[in-house]
């Protein structure tokens, strides 16, 4: 139940996170300053999950190596689905393979524990 937790909060993080990093990439026409407090702001909200994700993941067991692994993939898996519906960006092989491997490390991460 823990990691099910943890895992439900890095999810809406960086679902955040994603929108704070990327998401501007489409209003080029913004001036940078707007960009930069637009993208804090959705930060804020990203650091609202983040922390109690780790803080929760870290208290049931969880080393922080283990959170660090658990967030790339996640933040790799909503970045394919961002990429796809908000730039229209296809899904290419090499990204299949390195999405795969990335997820090799959780297996890698979890399963010795």
């Amino acid at each position: 139940m823990a990691v099910i937790v943890t895992v439900l909060l890095l999810i809406i993080s960086n679902t955040f996170m994603t929108f704070a990093w990327y998401g501007h990439l489409k209003f080029t026409s913004k001036p940078l300053w707007l960009v930069v407090i637009a993208s804090w702001g959705l930060a804020f909200f990203e650091y609202c999950f983040q922390v109690p994700a780790n803080r929760w993941g870290f208290e049931h067991h969880l080393s922080p190596a283990q959170l660090k692994i658990l967030t790339e993939a996640i933040a790799l898996s909503i970045f394919i689905v961002f990429a796809r519906y908000y730039f229209g960006e296809a899904l290419k092989w090499n990204y299949v393979v390195s999405f795969a491997l990335i997820f090799g490390a959780v297996f890698f991460a979890f399963a010795f524990r």
